[in-house]
């Protein structure tokens, strides 16, 4: 149990937190910013998951340059991943700020290569993420912490960037499960 997969492990620790703090109605206050409000309790989640979604590149980070890359930490940490991105995007959705048929989409596209992974893990083979796979999700969990915080500081200037964000994140997400089925074909072809 290196410092890496900790860090993994702590991100998985913090999501029961992060959705506490979206589906327990606290009445922390609201910030006025710019045409619509922000609850407290909506930033306190986003700061929590920007802090969670921080700690997947530091984990990355720390593993390859000292050498900690581990088969748990592969498996690991695009689980965490999935899971942080999946109870944000669901909350998104009861919430209003997120339409459903996008969560869909990328939930959709987890549960696929999760189970291609399962494939190739039943055959010895463990599949890495690739940088299109961290571009997805880089880009889903700005889209995320974007809508969590009610699109600020952009709505002072009324500019929809976290729906700009979220239409840029499903577009990762179709691409890069095509480039992983379509590079790992060979798994569901030999299995």
């Amino acid at each position: 149990m290196n410092i890496p997969n900790r860090l993994t492990i702590s991100r998985i620790c913090l999501i029961p937190i992060f959705i506490i703090l979206l589906s327990v109605p606290f009445n922390w206050g609201e910030w006025d910013i710019g045409e619509t409000s922000l609850p407290v309790s909506h930033f306190a989640a986003a700061l929590l998951f920007i802090i969670a979604s921080a700690t997947d590149w530091v984990d990355g980070y720390y593993a390859r340059k000292y050498n900690l890359v581990t088969n748990l930490g592969k498996f690991l940490d695009p689980l965490a991943d999935k899971l942080l991105v999946s109870a944000a995007l669901i909350l998104l959705v009861e919430l209003g700020f997120a339409p459903a048929w996008v969560v869909i989409i990328i939930i959709s596209r987890e549960f696929a290569v999760t189970g291609l992974r399962l494939v190739a893990a039943g055959e010895g083979i463990v599949l890495a993420a690739s940088q299109m796979g961290k571009l997805k999700t880089a880009t889903q969990m700005i889209a995320i912490a974007a809508l969590l915080l009610h699109n600020f500081p952009f709505s002072y200037l009324g500019l929809p960037i976290a729906s700009i964000m979220l239409c840029i994140a499903v577009f990762f997400t179709i691409l890069s499960g095509y480039e992983y089925f379509s590079k790992n074909r060979h798994v569901m072809r030999d299995s």
